[in-house]
């Protein structure tokens, strides 16, 4: 990820090994990623049953908060892929008993068909 994107806050793809080896306690057994983005120190996952919200805090980011959304929760979600002159991608999702969508911005060639995938796959 370059100094920009993360200035901007734009997302990164990262390997699913990458974020076991730094969710080791979080995830449940059997439990594997399918889709992970960091966005400057915070993390957006995908697994196979959930979605996990990762937001390290503070100026060391010792303190790290953990928001679960279970799939079946989530009733509606967007996304809008990078154009001609819009660099980033934007993923919106709704959640059942919120207001406002959940929303992220990641970068140009973010696997926003990967995404797509993990949330259409849990919605069956």
């Amino acid at each position: 990820m370059g100094i920009l994107d993360g200035l901007f806050g734009h997302g990164s793809d990262l390997s699913p090994q990458e974020v076991n080896d730094s969710l080791a306690g979080i995830l449940t057994q059997g439990e594997t990623v399918q889709v992970a983005f960091r966005v400057i120190r915070d993390l957006i996952v995908f697994t196979d049953r959930r979605l996990i919200l990762v937001d390290k805090q503070g100026m060391t980011g010792r303190k790290v908060a953990y928001m679960t959304v279970p799939y079946r929760a989530i009733t509606c979600f967007s996304v809008e892929t990078a154009g001609g002159f819009d660099f980033d991608s934007e993923l919106a999702i709704w959640v059942s008993g919120r207001p406002e969508p959940i929303r992220k911005t990641l970068k140009r060639g973010a696997d926003i068909l990967g995404i797509q995938q993990a949330i259409a796959a849990s919605l069956r």
